[in-house]
């Protein structure tokens, strides 16, 4: 679609009426903060350390400047207010296309223009391994990331890049479709095993099973070394940048990006909400584990399969054995089977983890990792939902205090999702409770000494879902936020009264909270109204076409 950028109250006019998708959820993009294994946890400290970084700089005629640029290591750098939440947005799904260029740089370059004019920290884009290295083991191709640096950088904004190992497509708000690469398929089709199987047999092509972490399935090597091999790869190639523009690194850990299992795909309609999802357990690796563990404390029976009573996607927790309440799941085999499932994940994240810090030590990049808000029956005693996610998380039990102690060892930011959502939204059959749910990770990551940081897992636009972010970074019932990412940038985040909710949604969270309504007009000479950003766009930008 061709759309024209005025300074009418839309920021964006259509050219032609044709519609475009615009849904999202959580399990999209995952774009977080990052940070170092040298980072240290001082929560609003006013010291910060400071370091110098050597960076090189694109000019339009394709010459490179050299300068070095001072960096807040230990948070974004933020003078006027301690209390103060930079806020990035999420670029589309497609920003690089399956030939390795950028998509539509003439539109992505008036909106990089808007958003900072609208006051953002930068924006947040996935690096998806099915496009970088898909033309064999090894054989990466940067090319359109280097062109959206180069543009991101000219804006003066920052760049949050998602190491998204997974496919994209098959979930909600997967506008596009980016499968594993080519030669990850080809290893696929020869092993199925090698994707997560439930337990009817079905495979999932989303993400490669962690129960073959350690395993040389991927022609010689372990999906770990894959994936470090492409982190290096990544650092190799923008070493000037990192720690620069290049301001975080999220290291995916799942599907959607996200530490979990995928108990509850959406494709060909296999699962729907609110239901509980199944445990992925049933790959020839997850099985071997599984099997072994049995043995090692005696009850070898117990190792011959998952749960048999845990019905299936679609169900609620009282339509089962396992999981209604006083179920399977808190008994001894229940809590068996929940140590060695979500102990797995644990191990899977801590790996992957320790890699990336390594990797991007000294680099002055935060790095962060994403944790799926599984909000529905989180008021049921058993969380079912959570608990095929991989999140041990009971009436009895804490699931995430060990997750951001993980996160913490290494360093590393947890970023969590569904901070805009309120508990009397949600249908009253599905047991939800996304506030409880917030409060209870805002909880795990102040005990562990974990920053946090927040993105919303629906599409939303009006100012009550802005208000809950807000609000929940104000909150004195655990951590604030270090940052916050939107989701995500389309051609109605620009239309008229959407902008403003976010303008003035970035205004509040870089006064802490604490932010009034942007006025129309000018009065403070600050240069953050929103006659001023379209003003500024109209001057610039005469057209443009957005993804």
């Amino acid at each position: 679609m061709e759309l024209t950028l005025n300074s009418s109250s839309s920021m964006i006019k259509r050219k032609d009426t044709k519609s475009s998708r615009t849904h999202e959820s959580s399990p999209h993009m995952s774009f977080a903060k990052m940070k170092p294994p040298t980072y240290q946890f001082q929560a609003k400290s006013s010291v910060k350390e400071m370091k110098f970084t050597h960076e090189k700089t694109f000019t339009p005629e394709g010459e490179t400047m050299e300068r070095f640029e001072k960096l807040h290591v230990l948070s974004y750098p933020h003078p006027k207010n301690d209390s103060s939440v930079p806020v990035f947005v999420m670029l589309p799904l497609d920003t690089v296309t399956m030939s390795g260029h950028l998509n539509k740089p003439r539109a992505m370059n008036a909106s990089l223009m808007a958003l900072k004019g609208a006051g953002v920290e930068g924006v947040m884009v996935d690096a998806w391994w099915g496009l970088v290295e898909k033309d064999g083991p090894m054989k990466y191709n940067w090319e359109g990331y280097a062109e959206l640096i180069h543009m991101v950088q000219k804006h003066g904004l920052k760049l949050q890049v998602v190491m998204s190992f997974h496919q994209c497509g098959g979930n909600v708000g997967d506008s596009c479709s980016i499968p594993l690469p080519p030669w990850v398929l080809e290893e696929i089709s020869k092993n199925p095993d090698l994707v997560y199987t439930d337990k009817s047999g079905r495979r999932n092509p989303e993400y490669i099973s962690l129960g073959c972490d350690s395993v040389p399935v991927l022609r010689g090597r372990t999906p770990i070394q894959v994936y470090s091999d492409f982190m290096r790869s990544f650092r190799e190639r923008f070493e000037g940048y990192i720690g620069g523009v290049i301001a975080e690194i999220q290291v995916g850990m799942g599907p959607c990006g996200e530490l979990r299992y995928p108990s509850y795909p959406e494709s060909n309609g296999t699962w729907r909400f609110p239901g509980i999802g199944e445990f992925q357990c049933y790959d020839k690796y997850m099985r071997s584990s599984l099997q072994a563990y049995a043995e090692s404390i005696g009850k070898t029976n117990w190792g011959t399969s998952g749960p048999h009573d845990a019905g299936e996607y679609k169900n609620l927790p009282e339509d089962t054995e396992f999981f209604r309440r006083d179920g399977t799941w808190n008994s001894e085999y229940g809590k068996f089977f929940m140590e060695w499932y979500s102990g797995m994940l644990l191990e899977h994240g801590d790996k992957l983890l320790a890699s990336a810090s390594g990797i991007f030590h000294g680099s002055g990049a935060k790095l962060s990792g994403k944790v799926a808000g599984i909000h529905w029956h989180y008021n049921t005693r058993s969380h079912a939902a959570e608990l095929t996610a991989g999140y041990y998380n009971t009436r009895n039990h804490d699931g995430y205090l060990p997750i951001a102690k993980m996160f913490n060892k290494h360093g590393v930011v947890l970023n969590f999702t569904c901070m805009e959502m309120k508990d009397g939204e949600q249908p009253e059959h599905a047991n939800c409770s996304p506030e409880g749910l917030v409060k209870q990770v805002q909880n795990a990551t102040r005990q562990a000494g974990t920053e946090l940081a927040g993105e919303n897992a629906l599409e939303r636009y009006d100012s009550s879902a802005f208000g809950q972010v807000v609000a929940t970074n104000r909150s004195d019932s655990g951590n604030g936020l270090t940052a916050f990412t939107y989701l995500r940038m389309n051609k109605r985040l620009f239309e008229g009264q959407n902008w403003q909710q976010l303008v003035e949604f970035v205004k509040n969270m870089k006064e802490g909270g604490h932010g009034r309504r942007l006025p129309a007009e000018d009065t403070t000479g600050s240069d953050l109204y929103v006659g001023f950003v379209r003003g500024r766009i109209a001057e610039n930008v005469e057209e443009a076409s957005l993804v």
